[in-house]
């Protein structure tokens, strides 16, 4: 075993000695030593119970023969840091939280890993250590968190206290309504209810073979986590010893499961679902650390390909339904999408992909699509937890009251599960969720979740009002600089130029709480939150601060956005946009110690997934 580096032998003695102080016992020695790399934090809802979920998978590991050993990251909420300089911080805690697993693998010699994120930047930072070290190693998430119910009925979510705050500036709602939006929308813990960039990344994990079933979907607050986290302990376990045995080449190890194929089943989810754009951004870095030659235009491809047949908050659905992770989960799950997908569009997925389960991608649809002949008892079972509604920090506290999601009527759920996941020839769109646009302004391409935009809004065109900051955008929606019409642009905020490539969460709903959602398009060398729908394109490559076009246009220039034909482009000629290049200065770096700074001398464009490079 891997481990046996740190523990056998009579030169490992000193190394034993120490190992004995933590607690390990005489018979450890002789057993896999299993790292439990969990994220507890106080300050992040979707990870104030993983101390708990933490000492139940140690405790699951210990069951199943192993010696664990936990340890923690560091995380941001991205909410929290949202509409602040803090927020330039997220993206670069993704290589910090990479680096910090690599170190505690390499350094301490595990044999297995199993991971416990929940949101945002944690998750690919793990999933990029994971193909670094590449020792077997499974995903289990805290869960995503209930959605808040209002008094008349409505489910509302994170962002529309976002969209509520904004309205209150323009007092469009009163102080008591923003006040019971904001005591109702988050009212457990759990990853944030829509599907925006955790729970887009969570689900991922799914289809790309190194989380088990349910991972994505099953709420936080569900007593059945409990037994995904068992099986998770168990099938790790397992997965140390059969390399042991075996060696490599047998789909134990994260880059025999990461593949070229595999990254297409995560994207083609990603399509079917329209999920966060974030997840472009983060699988393109996966995939470089993973030695996985990736790109932009083959998600592109992907795209024109796979039909979205489900649409989850912040996209809304026909007559303005929205659904929630939630009723994404009562419907059947990931691998229900997946069949749909399979039934009616054979192609896009490689459904001989190896995962964790050591069953193929095709094995596993095939067990846990609650639509198909073949489905296990147990994915009818974990279909029918639901919420109780109620304030809930605990987790893994909630018992169901079905047996079986067959048990459950459309009128008990408050949905049509068919309608929450479709099938192919009732698709929303029979093009992806997420579009990769070009152009002259994006020579590189830029990133739209088109699933979250207006019919009226998938072409536009306008001039520019632009913005040389996040907060400055912010600013000048709320106090009407932006009329109907507009094209919003905020520059300099890209991987370099931000640095940090913050989100842009505050101004997208800004401009929804202003009236202006049908009206007003926003372009960004910046990045959006996972809980932003309308026509927001962001990670347009180049950035400003690397000369990219965004970065030369002035006041008043007319862009165009063309989603449906892939396009964005602004009306100048090649020859004018060459003219203003010869004039461009670069500008003074906003940070010049510190983290950041390093991060902004090392980052790379986002079409290359904004990962690090020093050679």
């Amino acid at each position: 075993m891997r481990s046996d580096t740190i523990k056998s032998g009579d030169a490992r003695a000193p190394h034993r000695s120490l190992l004995r102080a933590t607690g390990v016992g005489e018979g450890d020695f002789d057993k896999p030593f299993i790292a439990v790399c969990n994220s507890y934090t106080d300050i992040i809802p979707g990870h104030v119970h993983l101390d708990k979920v933490g000492r139940f998978v140690k405790q699951c590991v210990r069951e199943a023969g192993g010696v664990p050993f936990e340890f923690n990251t560091i995380g941001i909420c991205d909410g929290i840091a949202m509409g602040h300089p803090g927020m330039k911080f997220s993206l670069p805690s993704r290589e910090l939280i990479a680096d910090s697993v690599e170190t505690m693998l390499e350094a301490h010699r595990f044999d297995g890993m199993i991971c416990i994120p929940n949101c945002d930047k944690i998750i690919p930072g793990m999933l990029m250590a994971a193909v670094r070290c590449n020792i077997p190693t499974i995903f289990v998430s805290g869960g995503p968190m209930e959605a808040g119910g209002m008094p008349d009925g409505r489910k509302v979510d994170l962002i529309d206290v976002f969209i509520g705050a904004a309205a209150r500036q323009k007092e469009k709602i009163g102080a008591e309504d923003l006040l019971a939006l904001e005591r109702i929308a988050c009212p457990t813990c759990g990853s944030c209810s829509g599907l925006f960039t955790a729970n887009s990344m969570n689900c991922l994990c799914e289809a790309l073979g190194l989380a088990l079933p349910m991972n994505g979907t099953l709420l936080a607050t569900s007593a059945q986590r409990k037994k995904l986290f068992r099986r998770a302990a168990q099938r790790l376990v397992e997965m140390v010893l059969q390399f042991d045995r075996l060696g490599e080449g047998h789909g134990l190890l994260p880059r025999e499961i990461v593949t070229a194929a595999s990254i297409d089943n995560s994207m083609v989810l990603d399509m079917a679902m329209g999920g966060s754009t974030n997840t472009v951004l983060h699988m393109l870095a996966v995939a470089h650390e993973a030695g996985v030659e990736y790109d932009v235009q083959r998600i592109n491809r992907l795209s024109q390909q796979t039909p979205n047949v489900c649409r989850v908050a912040p996209s809304k659905g026909d007559d303005e339904r929205v659904y929630h992770i939630e009723d994404v989960h009562n419907s059947g799950g990931v691998h229900t999408i997946l069949g749909s997908i399979q039934r009616g569009r054979p192609g896009p997925l490689s459904l001989d992909c190896a995962t964790v389960t050591g069953k193929t991608l095709g094995e596993n649809i095939a067990e846990f699509d609650i639509r198909a002949e073949t489905v296990a008892e147990e994915a009818l079972q974990l279909a029918a937890v639901t919420g109780r509604g109620e304030r809930n920090v605990e987790g893994m506290s909630v018992e169901k009251t079905a047996g079986s999601i067959r048990d459950l009527s459309t009128d008990d759920l408050g949905f049509d599960p068919a309608d929450c996941i479709r099938e192919v020839d009732n698709a929303y769109s029979q093009e992806g969720g997420l579009v990769i646009l070009y152009g002259n302004l994006a020579p590189q391409g830029a990133v739209v979740k088109a699933a979250g935009v207006m019919p009226e809004m998938m072409k536009h065109s306008g001039p520019a009002v632009i913005f040389e900051a996040e907060t400055a955008a912010y600013d000048g929606i709320v106090g009407g600089r932006v009329k109907a019409g507009d094209v919003v642009v905020i520059r300099y905020e890209g991987p370099r130029g931000g640095p940090g490539m913050q989100e842009m969460l505050a101004p997208t709903t800004a401009i929804k709480g202003m009236g202006l959602g049908d009206k007003v398009a926003l372009i960004t060398d910046g990045r959006f939150s996972g809980g932003t729908a309308g026509a927001c394109i962001g990670h347009v490559s180049p950035e400003a601060a690397a000369c990219g076009p965004i970065g030369l246009l002035e006041p008043g220039d007319i862009i165009e956005i063309d989603i449906p034909a892939h396009k964005l482009s602004v009306r100048l000629s090649e020859e004018e946009l060459a003219r203003r290049a010869k004039d461009w200065k670069p500008r003074e770096p906003r940070y010049k110690t510190g983290c950041l700074a390093k991060y902004a001398a090392l980052a790379t464009s986002a079409d290359t997934g904004a990962v690090l490079k020093w050679e």
